[in-house]
């Protein structure tokens, strides 16, 4: 293994083909500690707002659904429209300012923690060590071959796996379709071959990303292992092994006084979820789980040695720690952390006033197409289609009115001035009508739409001869 600079960022030449990640299959050992509870305590929630989120339902309304049927959003008891996307896409943009934010900060802390891939992939091998057994049983019953036990126990797995993959892919399916009526479909054989089709998808990618894939979509799908280290700064906190405190590496406990204090017991790597080996450095594979840190605080407890050999530290902490004992916290009052923080304020501060000043109900005016004007003896009379799509339920009607733009004209609405709201979607036509001295050829007139705490105003066009 050889050393290699450049610049300030230390490189290492990796020569032997073995510590390199994805290189076959290895048996991830489970492992206990501050950073797994830690993990847990993220993941869990967010897990059972998974299936929460898809299945619970408040007086009779999801939580969150994709309706394309009826065109509308579902959120939290609001409803949106497909024209009020952008809120969407705020919500997105904040999302991604806060990733950055974390990793600007804290490294991949996403993705050992709260990535849907990662949490999976931990359900999943706790599967496995249920029906199968640890990391060494497991590697024990692939070298002797399946039969007996060992192949009630694989197919158990397997079928463990595929139920939580079926399960998922049904919930997933219920932020698009109610859930509800999903299963109906589905039990009675009524769903379409797209939604078969769907499901098995769904079911077949989970199973391969969280069963059989795992470490690779981290090793080469995930986009955002190749520009993690451009985010990185100085001061950007990382699993990090202490080389300076650990090398050189002796196998005995009673270790020569020249020793560090790693034995190369290579549990770090044993208990990695991607099988790399922090000892080698930054790795684009490390998904800062935290599992090899706990691993390494144990062994070095029964050492009877410090705690920390593997931890969270930046590069500036390592660097200070070669002359001061106590290199104390990273700061955070740093230009590319303040303005991701800043960015995800902002943002969320325009959806949240977004949603405050949406409105409730959508209203289109258009035309009729076959007919431009009607001239009686006294008036010129245009006829409008008025589409109406409302947003809450607590909205039953509206009045309407119309007035020139600029006030000069007289106009006169011809129908009722107002227009009960009974479903989700109204559609009604009217006759706006003016004598013919006040008229000139084309002009703008406003039509008003008036209830409680509600005014809207949508300008169209009035045609005359």
């Amino acid at each position: 293994m050889q050393q290699i600079s450049k610049g300030d960022i230390p490189l290492r030449e990796i020569t032997d083909p073995t510590s390199l990640p994805g290189d076959g299959k290895f048996y991830v050992r489970l492992v206990e500690g501050f950073y797994q509870n830690l993990r847990r305590l993220i993941s869990w929630p967010l897990i059972v707002g998974f299936f929460a989120l898809a299945w619970i339902r408040i007086e009779g309304q999801p939580l969150i659904l994709f309706d394309f049927a009826s065109h509308r959003i579902f959120l939290f008891g609001s409803q949106l429209s497909w024209y009020e996307l952008p809120i969407l896409a705020g919500l997105m943009i904040a999302g991604a300012g806060l990733l950055f934010f974390m990793a600007v900060g804290w490294g991949r802390i996403w993705c050992g923690f709260a990535c849907p891939q990662s949490i999976w992939t931990w359900i999943f091998i706790r599967l496995e060590q249920l029906t199968e057994g640890r990391a060494a049983q497991r590697a024990k019953y692939d070298r002797e071959g399946l039969g007996g036990i060992r192949l009630i126990r694989r197919v158990s797995k397997h079928l463990l796996w595929a139920s939580v993959s079926l399960l998922t892919a049904v919930s997933f399916s219920g932020y698009f379709v109610p859930v509800e009526h999903l299963l109906q479909a589905l039990f009675t054989l009524n769903a379409s071959p797209f939604t078969y089709g769907w499901i098995i998808i769904m079911a077949l990618l989970t199973y391969l990303n969280a069963g059989l894939i795992r470490e690779k979509v981290c090793l080469h799908m995930c986009p955002y292992s190749r520009f993690q280290g451009v985010m990185f700064d100085r001061d950007t906190l990382t699993v990090t092994y202490d080389q300076a405190r650990g090398e050189p590496r002796s196998h005995l406990r009673g270790s020569p006084e020249n020793s560090g204090d790693c034995i190369d017991c290579h549990i770090c790597v044993q208990v990695c979820p991607t099988g790399i080996d922090i000892r080698n450095g930054l790795q684009s594979a490390c998904i800062d789980c935290g599992a090899c840190i706990d691993a390494c605080d144990q062994v070095m407890s029964k050492l009877g040695r410090a705690r920390g050999l593997i931890e969270f530290y930046s590069e500036t902490q390592l660097a200070k720690a070669m002359t001061e004992p106590q290199p104390g916290p990273v700061s955070l009052l740093r230009p590319r952390l303040i303005g991701y923080l800043a960015i995800t304020v902002v943002t969320l501060f325009g959806v949240a006033y977004s949603l405050n000043h949406r409105s409730p109900v959508l209203i289109e005016i258009a035309k009729e197409r076959g007919q431009l004007y009607q001239v009686t003896d006294e008036e010129v009379c245009n006829t409008y289609l008025l589409e109406l799509e409302r947003f809450s339920d607590t909205l039953k009607q509206l009045n309407v009115s119309v007035q020139s733009q600029d006030s000069t004209n007289r106009f006169r609405l011809v129908g009722k001035p107002l227009i009960e709201l009974s479903g989700d979607q109204t559609n009604t036509i009217y006759q706006v009508c003016t004598p013919k001295q006040e008229l000139s050829q084309r002009q703008k007139i406003r039509f008003i739409f008036t209830s409680e705490n509600l005014q809207i105003d949508k300008i169209s066009r009035f045609l005359a001869p």
